[in-house]
């Protein structure tokens, strides 16, 4: 698994712990190298930051772009909008090939209560309806939109909404028909969020900061930049949930968000921004639930049976913007980061803009090598650039060739050193997880060693110095077992 981070391969058995030893010398930076932070290494034995046990501490990279400010994309030629973008059923076009359409205006629908609808992100006209590639690597039914280079561009549609007067029900079918997702990768529609389980009283919203992948500082630039619609996302959600206070945790990497939040907090509303510890992987829901409030979601619940709600600042601050305008989701920021990149930042991406157009306009290294959407950790290296920006992706880290180098994936077998076990947050055994993926024991890996607890962090891939793809293997006994229950 690649984890965007540069170090030597492993030369012979003898040399299988190098990778690790430079993870942890890397870990020993100076303060100056974690914009708004305290430092790391050694020097996190002296804070008291909020945390959960486990984990790991990936160099970062955050100092790349954290101080850039998000700057607007432009079009490209043609956008390409997949109906399957987010958690649920996919859209159902609105719009036939050839037919003309304004920005925002919807062009596919909701095929029922978790699904939500699309809009044009641009003024053009549909070019066709047709099969598109994915990073999943199976081809899906895209919306392929031409743009019209001359046009301003406007959003000419919109309805308007007195977000004041609405009921919570009126709330949250305008939060559907806004096409909103989980902005942090999850890409599940919001609206069922606010919607939890009828034996679920929700007591308290989270809202998620953290930022905790490498690279990326998309949602480090809109809580310095887009504080107000954020804020105004929090109070409409607190209202529809009944919610009796939220808490905003933000990794310690990010203090001058912290900073501008509680700068700006209503003095009326009981809204705390907390700072938590920079570890790996703190934005995890359940780490970040156990971080802030010490309870732990039981295994198959949800967040809401412990009475909280999670939300990326991300969503929150499209639902405060987009609500009160009665417009839906047609971009958001992406932070395009990576050694490979000539010119790395945060940019307001038009939804469906081809990864190679992104690519080609910040500029890439001759020794571009994979690219991943995401995060470096929990990201999906994409075998084409020609795959388009969805309503989840957050990140494109682009890395050099060198930096996948085969030899740096040769397979060692595992020495039992426990590292992946002291890594996994929600105190698994990979070690022994991987050992019956080896031998195709699927079945035993769910009902005995809780293989379906696995949310795929990579944290025990990442330590282990065989270079084990525990994730990978995780990943597949997964998609197996689902295809036997079918």
């Amino acid at each position: 698994m690649s984890n965007g981070t540069s170090q030597d391969p492993p030369k012979g058995a003898g040399g299988t712990w190098r990778p690790m030893i430079a993870r942890m010398l890397a870990g020993l930076r100076p303060a100056s190298a974690r914009p708004g932070g305290h430092g790391s290494g050694l020097l996190r034995m002296f804070r008291k930051r909020k945390t959960f046990p486990h984990g790991i501490y990936p160099v970062e990279h955050k100092e790349w772009t954290a101080d850039k400010p998000i700057r607007r994309l432009p079009f490209a030629p043609v956008l390409v909008l997949p109906l399957a973008q987010h958690r649920g059923a996919p859209s159902q076009p609105l719009v036939q090939v050839g037919q003309e359409v304004v920005r925002g205006e919807p062009i596919a629908q909701a095929a029922g209560f978790v699904s939500v609808p699309m809009h044009a992100p641009a003024t053009g006209v549909i070019q066709a309806i047709d099969l598109a590639p994915t990073p999943e690597g199976p081809r899906t039914m895209a919306i392929y939109l031409k743009v019209y280079q001359a046009d301003p561009q406007q959003v000419l549609f919109d309805t308007g909404h007195d977000i004041d007067s609405m009921t919570n029900e009126e709330v949250v079918a305008a939060v559907q028909e806004a096409g909103l997702v989980g902005l942090g990768g999850a890409a599940f529609p919001s609206h069922v969020k606010l919607m939890p389980p009828k034996d679920a009283v929700i007591d308290t919203v989270i809202v998620n900061g953290c930022e905790c992948e490498p690279y990326l500082t998309c949602d480090h630039r809109v809580m310095l930049e887009q504080t107000d619609a954020l804020l105004r996302g929090i109070r409409l959600i607190m209202r529809v949930t009944g919610a009796k206070r939220a808490i905003i945790g933000v990794e310690d990497n990010k203090l001058n968000a912290v900073e501008q939040i509680r700068a700006k907090l209503p003095a009326n509303l009981p809204i705390t921004a907390e700072a938590v510890e920079s570890k790996y992987p703190q934005g995890a829901e359940k780490m970040l639930i156990k971080s802030l409030l010490g309870k732990e979601v039981p295994v198959g619940g949800l967040p809401a049976h412990v009475g909280v709600a999670v939300f990326n600042v991300g969503t929150l601050a499209q639902i405060g913007d987009l609500l009160p305008k009665g417009r839906g989701l047609i971009e958001r920021v992406v932070t395009v980061s990576g050694p490979a990149v000539t010119n790395p930042g945060n940019f307001m991406v038009p939804i469906g803009t081809p990864v190679r157009f992104l690519l080609n306009h910040v500029g890439t290294k001759p020794t571009l090598g994979q690219v991943i959407l995401g995060g470096a950790m929990m990201g999906m290296s994409v075998s084409s650039v020609d795959v388009p920006i969805t309503k989840g992706v957050s990140g494109v880290v682009a890395l050099e060739q060198d930096e996948d180098d085969p030899a740096r994936r040769q397979v060692y077998a595992c020495i039992k050193c426990g590292e992946c076990l002291k890594a996994c947050p929600i105190n698994l055994n990979p070690s022994m997880l991987g050992e019956l993926a080896q031998a195709r024991e699927y079945g035993v890996m769910a009902q005995d060693f809780n293989l379906d607890q696995c949310f795929e962090c990579g944290s025990c891939a990442y330590v282990c110095p065989s270079n084990i793809p525990l994730t990978q293997y995780f990943r597949i006994a997964k998609s197996i077992n689902r295809e036997r229950k079918n």
